[in-house]
């Protein structure tokens, strides 16, 4: 008997229907699906959108404000330099009351800005500073929406206040390792002073780890899959190094003004064990744009001696003391290191009871 052409088809459209589901899958499941130990989060068209609206806006704000009229159009005859405290968080910021002692009688120097998580339920009445809570997006950890949350912070800033000079990202679970004072002073200079460093702000460096030579490197680049990076990302011009980083203002600018990188950097991953962009965009920018205008170091200290699933080690409530406070402080690079991660929420006490004579006497 000779096979119906409907038999025939059958196993036919079978193997088609697997191979389209297999195809969809391994295109599309490292954005909806958690596989392995993370899980990635689309941006949505609409968030693109709105963030290239609020890059353009701040992009904007900083060239209408240049110069001197930045002092005639806000009718101040000695303006300060400030530095603009990016604060990245998916959980509430149990040490406010650390950061508002390293934040007290330096009215006028400084702004603090909050990108939080929408789904983090954060304490109104943390904050007796004044904090600006900017809109946020949702966030997940590797994935390309903690770049998006870190230029919202700096769009912000730079809208917010043209006296902002540099910008220092930190997370939830940092902790200040010295004074305000001290961290200013590093940055600008005395404030008495800081007048002429803030009208020659070409001079500014910003403080990032930019590594080339990181063991892990190759995997990281190929993380989207093989060639995905190029042409725009060589592999010999890709680099790694920390999330948390002091920009000066022209690099935030520059961060904001980008568009190639980041087409780039915001595909999935294939290989998610091996994708921490937020950690990949603003080295490699910076490295490509202006190599010699970073330190490639940067100023918060971080402990991987134990990592746990990509984690560095978290500090304990038993093990703060005075001497782990100088020991974080110490550093190869120029300057000591000014915060320290990770901590969790037990650490506040005993870090207030040491504040006023380790912490921030310096």
């Amino acid at each position: 008997m000779v096979p119906s052409s409907s038999s025939l088809s059958s196993p036919i459209v079978y193997a088609l229907t697997l191979f389209v589901s297999l195809s969809f899958l391994l295109l599309f499941a490292p954005q909806i699906l958690p596989l392995g130990k993370h899980r990635q989060v689309p941006i949505s068209a609409q968030d693109e959108l709105d963030d290239l609206h609020l890059f353009r806006e701040a992009i904007t704000a900083a060239s209408s404000r240049g110069g001197s009229s930045k002092v005639s159009h806000l009718g101040t005859i000695n303006p300060k330099p400030k530095i603009a405290f990016l604060f990245l968080t998916n959980s509430d910021l149990v040490f406010a009351p650390l950061w508002e002692r390293f934040f007290e009688s330096n009215d006028g120097l400084f702004n603090v800005y909050i990108h939080a998580d929408p789904s983090t339920k954060l304490n109104p009445l943390q904050w007796s500073i004044k904090a600006n809570f900017i809109a946020s997006r949702r966030t997940a950890r590797a994935s390309p929406t903690l770049i998006s949350a870190a230029r919202r912070l700096l769009a912000n800033a730079i809208i917010d206040d043209p006296f902002n000079l540099y910008f220092a990202l930190v997370s939830q679970h940092c902790i200040p390792l010295h004074s305000f004072k001290y961290v200013y002073t590093s940055l600008l200079g005395n404030p008495s002073s800081a007048t002429k460093a803030f009208l020659t702000p070409r001079s500014h460096q910003s403080y990032i780890e930019i590594l080339s030579d990181a063991p892990y490197l190759h995997n990281r680049y190929v993380a989207r899959g093989d060639g995905m990076m190029v042409p725009e990302i060589p592999y010999d011009e890709f680099r790694v190094g920390s999330q948390f980083f002091v920009l000066a203002k022209r690099h935030a600018l520059l961060v904001l003004k980008e568009r190639k990188l980041w087409k780039k950097f915001k595909l999935p991953c294939l290989d998610l064990e091996s994708c921490y962009p937020e950690e990949h965009y603003f080295p490699t920018l910076l490295s490509m744009e202006d190599p010699k205008g970073s330190s490639h170091y940067t100023l918060t200290r971080v402990n991987w001696t134990d990592s746990v699933d990509g984690h560095p080690h978290t500090y304990h409530s038993l093990e703060i003391s005075p001497e782990l406070i100088h020991t974080l402080r110490e550093s190869n690079s120029s300057y000591s290191y000014f915060f320290a991660r990770k901590f969790s929420p037990d650490c506040l006490k005993p870090l207030m009871g040491i504040a006023k004579d380790v912490i921030f006497r310096d």
